[in-house]
């Protein structure tokens, strides 16, 4: 039977999460700069005790598996919990489930040396130290083919050469985990594979790190990497040569599922805004929730991000019972596709309906605008992710042949009638 309740156990957890997230993360927007510089002492003053106290209660890192220091929730149940963290941008790294770490963590614990897991895993999982994934490069763009970057084994090393864009927080990682071609006479899903590289070594330069829309151009977070000759150990490869992709897409799956249940709550978060002005704003002698282009615009709205919220939550679903993202792929592509789209339109509305205070660095609409666009770049295009729906969309269907199709209702009709000819018959007989 489908049951839509959360059992109790956990929904309590999920209260105190709320809770928690409204009244001691959401403030900390304001004081700390960048959540993601551990060097802070400031960040480290606030966090850390925050974060124990999200230990405690048995909620950190709870993606991973109690031998990694989680509890090794399902989607449906980690689901449940972004949508409540998606309020506040620094609300994963409390609770220790942040991007890139998290998929990062997942790939070490998986293909990870015991010394790799010693020196980096350890102490990500603690929150002691950021990563980074390097992946994207300035002339592929969505396409791996493109992919330039490249792998020489030479001896008991790898040589590094290439260049890579928007490898985010790569400014303040310990390490990065790179997709490099090792061999570019297959094809890519063939030829890519992945490296473990510290932020130390040699030949690894961030030429600049440009940030998102709005901010001061020279400054961001999101780096463009140029690696010239940079060696590393062979046991540096994680997982075989070749399964780059595999290994990707394995992190790339979950990690989409968690920012649209994020997304979630910030679409709940811009509603509200919306909702709070419709009731408070007078125009006209009335509230503008008596204006019937508003209560359209809540309408809509409402109805939208309860569609998007049970999409994702039962692609989650989808994902605990196969445990084979390749089986849910579908799924997970018409998630990324839908979540740009109604980002931007309820944002706008809440925009619209506050005027021109709306438009204004006053309120969050215009960050989260942006944030919508990112959401439809971000692990890869929505158009691409377009394609891959109607591919596998198509894969359940089939053509037919002759010159109509067969909803052709003469042919239907045809059909019907030779089949009861015997009682059409009678009954004219009858007549």
């Amino acid at each position: 039977m489908w049951d839509f309740a959360t059992d109790q156990d956990y929904q309590a957890d999920l209260d105190w999460a709320g809770e928690f997230v409204r009244n001691e993360v959401e403030p900390l927007e304001f004081v700390i700069p960048n959540i993601y510089d551990v060097s802070d002492p400031l960040r480290q003053e606030l966090i850390i005790p925050l974060q124990r106290r999200v230990r405690d209660r048995g909620l950190w890192a709870t993606h991973l598996g109690p031998e990694l220091g989680g509890q090794g929730h399902g989607q449906v149940k980690l689901a449940l919990l972004n949508e409540i963290l998606g309020r506040s941008n620094w609300a994963p790294n409390v609770f220790g489930c942040q991007a890139p770490d998290s998929g990062n963590a997942e790939i070490l614990a998986h293909y990870g040396t015991e010394e790799q897991k010693r020196r980096y895993l350890r102490p990500l999982l603690d929150g002691d130290i950021v990563s980074c994934f390097s992946m994207t490069e300035p002339q592929g763009g969505a396409d791996p083919r493109e992919f330039r970057c490249r792998a020489v084994a030479d001896g008991d090393q790898w040589v590094i050469n290439g260049e890579k864009y928007f490898s985010s927080h790569a400014d303040l990682a310990e390490f990065l985990i790179a997709m490099v071609i090792t061999n570019p006479d297959v094809a890519v899903h063939q030829g890519a594979s992945m490296f473990l590289i510290p932020r130390e070594a040699e030949g690894l330069t961030i030429a600049r790190s440009p940030g998102l829309g709005g901010e001061p151009l020279g400054h961001g977070h999101h780096a463009y990497i140029r690696y010239e000759d940079v060696r590393v150990p062979r046991e540096n490869l994680l997982g075989g040569e070749g399964q780059g992709f595999l290994i990707a897409q394995t992190r790339l799956g979950g990690g989409r599922i968690h920012h649209a249940m994020r997304t979630v709550a910030q679409l709940r978060r811009a509603f509200d805004m919306m909702c709070e002005r419709a009731l408070s704003r007078e125009v006209r002698g009335g509230k503008l929730a008596s204006l019937q282009m508003v209560q359209e615009k809540i309408a809509d709205s409402w109805i939208e991000i309860e569609q998007f919220r049970l999409l994702v939550l039962r692609t989650a679903w989808l994902i605990d019972r196969y445990k084979d993202y390749k089986k849910v792929r579908k799924d997970i592509a018409a998630v990324k596709v839908a979540m740009p789209k109604i980002y931007h339109d309820v944002v706008q509305r809440a925009m619209h309906v506050h005027g021109a205070l709306g438009v204004s660095s006053e309120l969050p609409f215009s960050r989260m605008l942006l944030a919508a666009e990112v959401m439809g770049i971000a692990d890869g295009p929505t158009e691409v992710h377009k394609v891959t729906v109607a591919k596998q969309v198509l894969r359940d269907h089939k053509g037919v042949d002759g010159l109509w199709p067969s909803g052709h209702l003469p042919t239907k009709r045809a059909a019907a009638r030779e089949r009861f000819a015997h009682l059409l018959e009678q009954e004219i007989g009858n007549l």
